[in-house]
């Protein structure tokens, strides 16, 4: 009777083994598989039989092999637990992904759980590696974060000119005014709006005002370098910061931006729209209290531009006596 019931605990503990919905493999020393469950089995291809006494690099080349070997090292050493999530690494199997709710995931992430295995002298002879499918948790995380940095792109972009809306370029400039203000260096605060733009709308009506914006923006693109910081600042009005740029660059920059834009109408319902802009710059200076009295001084030049002519540049050094 206990010989049974002996016999039928072991049945079940086979039975669980095998149908139990994590992974399960016992490695010896030398990392040469012993024990490899179902899950393993139904996820790899791999029979058990295949794998018996198989080195496990040999079976598995994409495993990262220095970082697994750390990893179970340690395990044998001090005879402690380890565990690994999927952040740190997404996986030590590369499984393919079944699931059809995460079907977007190519591959199976993976916790996992390194436990030390001792035989009857205490020391540490095999290792067992438990394998948890994690691929819903990952999968839900790293949409969320995607979802949020989508969110969080919203909210600094003007949703017309696909540039920075005007708060978020402006704590950009905030934190340069700080940055140079402790450290040194030239920057320059650039400004521009479209010469009569008003004109523009009344003729051609507010949809051809917004196709101006997005055609001014597109070229305004592609003048920009990695390191520049452009923003829409309201209605017309535009505002690039140069980074590590000092007056000579800045007007170098400007005078391209200017003659781009005067060079490249667009057309709007077969009618070719002419575009001019005018246009002030102002580097940092000791003078500025804070980043505002900088947006001041760009905006001043801006100004001047449009009293003098309009279609032109000023910098505000050459102006700001007249200021």
């Amino acid at each position: 009777m206990a010989a049974d019931l002996e016999m039928n605990e072991i049945h079940w503990l086979m039975d669980m083994f095998n149908t139990v919905d994590v992974g399960l493999v016992v490695l010896d020393r030398d990392y040469k598989v012993c024990v490899w469950n179902g899950f393993m089995e139904n996820h790899s291809g791999l029979l058990p039989s295949a794998v018996k006494d198989k080195d496990l690099f040999d079976l598995f080349p994409s495993i990262d092999e220095k970082w697994f070997r750390s990893k179970s090292e340690s395990v044998f050493v001090l005879k402690n637990r380890s565990f690994t999530i999927w952040e740190q690494q997404p996986y030590i199997f590369r499984f393919k992904n079944y699931r059809p709710i995460t079907g977007k995931a190519d591959y199976m992430y993976q916790n996992a759980t390194f436990i030390p295995l001792t035989n009857t002298l205490g020391e540490v002879s095999h290792i067992c590696i438990i394998i948890y499918d994690v691929t819903d948790v990952a999968v839900n995380k790293k949409e969320l974060e995607d979802l949020n940095k989508r969110l969080e792109q919203v909210s600094q972009t003007d949703s017309l000119t696909q540039l920075y809306n005007r708060g978020h370029w402006e704590s950009t400039l905030h934190q340069e005014f700080l940055r140079v203000k402790r450290s040194g260096g030239s920057s320059t605060l650039l400004m521009f709006d479209i010469d009569h733009f008003k004109k523009i709308n009344d003729e051609h009506g507010h949809s051809c005002g917004d196709e101006a914006l997005r055609h001014l923006s597109d070229l305004l693109r592609t003048t920009l370098r990695e390191t520049d910081i452009a923003g829409r600042y309201g209605g017309e009005e535009f505002v690039v910061t140069l980074l590590d740029t000092d007056k000579q660059g800045a007007a170098t920059f400007a005078e391209r931006l200017r003659a781009l834009i005067e060079a490249n109408p667009f057309v709007y319902k077969h009618t070719k729209i002419e575009m001019t802009v005018s246009v002030g710059f102002a580097g940092n200076s000791p003078e500025f209290a804070k980043h505002e009295r900088w947006i001041e001084a760009a905006d001043k030049a801006l100004y001047y531009s449009k009293e003098h002519g309009r279609n032109r540049v000023t910098d505000f050094e050459d102006i700001k006596n007249d200021a």
